[in-house]
């Protein structure tokens, strides 16, 4: 129960308050501010991403639990927000197809990774995937901002779009690496 555990744990308890928001206002057509409200929780839960491993590092509490935690929280949050923006209609036509690249991508990792972390092998999390998340998580605010953004700043929702393809460019990039880093030992234990 260290401080970045809890971290994550609440970035995890902040999805469904995220996607009951969107479910609300959208899908049951409520008032817009409940798009303020996911915006808000989204931006916490997305700052917790930072935090966590902050902590953990500087007071020495990297644990085996946060390391396998941390980036299924992550996945859940964009994965869950993702799908509830395309349920909504903010994700729609051509721009689906940068969502699926993105939740491919992401399960194709995380296979990769449980696969290598049996053969002992790690697979470090590159400065670029951490600028692909970041994108990700800014185009995912713009995108949960939507209608109510677009009242403030007419382009809220396409900047948003516009982010999600560049960090579903980044997400292709960050995944073609990670499996060209890995095949190798993959190739490896097929010679074996």
């Amino acid at each position: 129960m260290s401080l970045p555990n809890i971290l994550t744990y609440g970035r995890i308890a902040a999805i469904p308050v995220v996607v009951g928001c969107i479910y609300a206002q959208s899908i049951l057509d409520q008032p817009l501010w409940l798009r303020w409200v996911a915006v808000a929780i989204f931006i916490a839960a997305a700052v917790t991403d930072y935090l966590d491993g902050y902590y953990a590092r500087i007071w020495n509490q990297q644990s085996a639990f946060g390391r396998m935690l941390d980036p299924i929280a992550d996945k859940l949050l964009v994965a869950s927000c993702l799908l509830m923006l395309a349920a909504d209609g903010i994700i729609h036509g051509w721009s689906l197809w940068a969502a699926i690249v993105i939740l491919c991508r992401e399960i194709l990792v995380s296979g990769l990774r449980e696969y290598l972390a049996a053969l002992r092998v790690s697979v470090p999390v590159t400065k670029l995937a951490k600028w692909k998340t970041t994108v990700q998580l800014v185009a995912i605010g713009f995108l949960l901002a939507g209608p109510a953004g677009d009242e403030v700043v007419p382009v809220v929702t396409m900047i948003g779009l516009a982010l999600l393809w560049a960090s579903a460019i980044l997400t292709m990039y960050t995944g073609y690496d990670y499996f060209r880093s890995g095949i190798h030992h993959l190739i490896k234990e097929d010679e074996v």
